[in-house]
């Protein structure tokens, strides 16, 4: 069965989990992925001790066997400040269809494989640059990460506590939502105007950009009334009843969201206070019930509110750790946690496919593996003899 992006290839040169997953994704739909990497880890990155898996060199069969960020991805390893490992990157980018880096502004132009000179070798190139700030403006080369981004973009201070403190959602929401995301649908809308023009095209990704983007709700309501929401006051981000989270007798917390009149007269007739539904939009009311809620919910294991709310029509779900989510029927049927054998490892699991296509749908046809595994196969199709690799790996060019 063909796959939906069967036939085009693309060349990641990026570093960090954000473009990791922009190029998992595309490979997943069938893309032929080729992940270039440096030979050593060199710099201040080097010095990064606490390594998470995506970033490990994955010489542990283990480690690669489970690192869904790295599936679906040849690698080959060129010391891109070397003239001749360049020469192989220009070959490869010579009937690639996009390019995908993640480095400040400037740093693959110093290289000599920014856009300008992948668009010389291949017009019909889409490049895009996954980067914190975008390529211009006062902020462009200064350095960030996630809690950086969405705090510039007002997202970090839109979630949190009624005192102000801001609470941290993990690196989700500029890291993968505001770039990977939007960097996904860059390459793809690039790649369908190319259908019409001809022309490849620069595709530049701020997440920061990305993260004010999905902000469109919050921001006309600003552009509009000039109203600035601030944590636990909207409704939703917790500043109301109906939309909040509340600790359960076993210290486990359930989710409410019980925004529409009926979910809500169900659940305040589930934790036995009807009175309560017709005051639901009363704010003097909204203390009150906020209480109420609370000292109800304080009455059963956050489990059994999960199963009771579940069978009713209310908006009432737990709170689950990992081990909850992929244990979930729904999510296990759903088919977002995969099991998959490895030849060495045998049964890992991954997490599965967001998009679901009928006709043409993703899979997993290769694992990680260690830095350099497919470089000599990768040159051979590029036209380099053997001896000519040996020269080039012990000239420390290729890995």
């Amino acid at each position: 069965m063909a796959m939906a992006l069967e036939g085009i290839k693309v060349v990641d040169l990026s570093r960090y989990a954000p473009g990791f997953y922009v190029s998992m994704y595309l490979g997943d739909m069938g893309a032929d992925v080729i992940r270039v990497e440096e030979p050593a880890t060199s710099g201040r990155r080097a010095e990064f001790k606490d390594v998470p898996l995506e970033y490990k060199a994955m010489e542990d069969q283990r480690g690669a066997a489970y690192n869904a960020l790295e599936r679906n991805k040849r690698k080959i390893a060129l010391n891109l400040k070397d003239e001749d490992a360049r020469e192989v990157f220009y070959k490869l980018v010579a009937d690639a269809d996009v390019v995908l880096e993640g480095s400040r502004p400037g740093v693959a132009q110093r290289l000599g494989v920014d856009y300008e000179t992948c668009r010389e070798i291949n017009p019909r190139i889409v490049y895009c640059s996954l980067t914190g700030f975008g390529q211009d403006g006062p902020y462009a080369r200064q350095a960030g990460h996630d809690i950086n981004y969405i705090s510039i973009a007002g997202a970090l201070g839109l979630v949190g506590q009624r005192d102000g403190t801001p609470a941290i959602p993990a690196n989700l929401v500029a890291d993968y939502a505001g770039g990977a995301q939007f960097a996904i649908i860059g390459v793809l809308t690039a790649l369908l105007a190319r259908q019409r023009t001809g022309k490849g095209q620069f595709v530049d990704i701020a997440m920061t950009d990305g993260v004010v983007s999905l902000m469109v709700q919050f921001t006309q309501q600003f552009f509009k009334d000039g109203d600035v929401p601030r944590p636990a006051s909207m409704r939703l981000n917790g500043g109301v009843a109906h939309y909040n989270v509340y600790q359960a007798q076993d210290g486990r917390w359930v989710a409410v969201g019980a925004n529409e009149p009926y979910f809500f007269a169900n659940l305040c007739k589930l934790v036995g206070r009807p009175d309560l539904a017709e005051h639901q939009f009363d704010p003097e009311r909204g203390g009150e019930i906020e209480s109420a809620l609370r000292e109800a919910f304080k009455t059963r294991p956050a489990q059994e509110w999960h199963d009771l709310m579940a069978a009713e029509d209310t908006c009432v779900t737990k709170v689950y750790d990992l081990q909850e989510v992929f244990a979930d029927p729904q999510i296990v049927h759903r088919q977002m946690v995969m099991e998959l054998q490895h030849e060495t490892v045998g049964t890992v699991r991954q997490v599965g496919f967001p998009v679901k296509l009928s006709e043409t749908p993703a899979s997993v046809r290769r694992f990680a593996g260690p830095k350099g595994r497919d470089t000599d196969d990768l040159m051979r199709e590029l036209g380099y003899a053997p001896e000519e690799i040996q020269r080039l790996r012990e000239k420390g060019s290729v890995l």
